[in-house]
């Protein structure tokens, strides 16, 4: 079957599944004489399995690990398990980070009039504005490492190699 309906049957677009194959997650699909892609049913079944990780918010690497478990046959239940609550422990960290960054904008949204004025604590907030260096300085160490000083991970790289630290 082409990439088209390998997608509809998967649920994986025809852009992921080639991102997908060239980051070695499935297979090359063979090729027809034309030159398109064939997938196989056994494919799309690899490409269902990948979704419902990625639908659990597995990262690429451990979606990797999944399908090598996966495809397996001599793996043992306790390597899928171990994944799987370290999985756990990463979404239940990144609940309370959401929870937190949830709770810190919860407090400079009721701090706003949300009127005409120009004045507005949620900007304020967010540029730091009559903040003294120092107080910034010792609020630092309590914003979550993953969302930096800005509130994104500058670098996917770094944040590996911070969890494997």
């Amino acid at each position: 079957m082409n990439i088209g309906k390998a997608a509809a049957a998967s649920g994986v677009s025809a852009k992921m599944i080639r991102y997908y194959e060239s980051i070695g997650l499935i297979p090359e699909a063979l090729r027809t004489e034309a030159g398109y892609r064939d997938y196989t049913g056994k494919d799309v079944q690899t490409l269902r399995f990948i979704r419902r990780a990625r639908d659990l918010d597995f990262s690429v690497e451990q979606m990797n690990e999944l399908v090598a478990l996966w495809r397996d046959r001599s793996r043992t239940s306790a390597d899928v398990k171990s994944l799987a609550l370290e999985h756990v422990a990463e979404l239940e960290r990144k609940a309370r980070e959401l929870q937190e960054m949830s709770r810190a904008l919860t407090h400079l949204a009721e701090n706003c009039q949300g009127d005409a004025r120009p004045d507005c604590p949620i900007i304020s907030g967010l540029a730091g504005d009559g903040v003294e260096e120092e107080e910034l300085e010792s609020k630092r160490e309590l914003i979550p490492p993953r969302f930096g000083a800005i509130g994104i991970e500058p670098n996917p790289a770094q944040r590996r190699e911070r969890k494997k630290r």
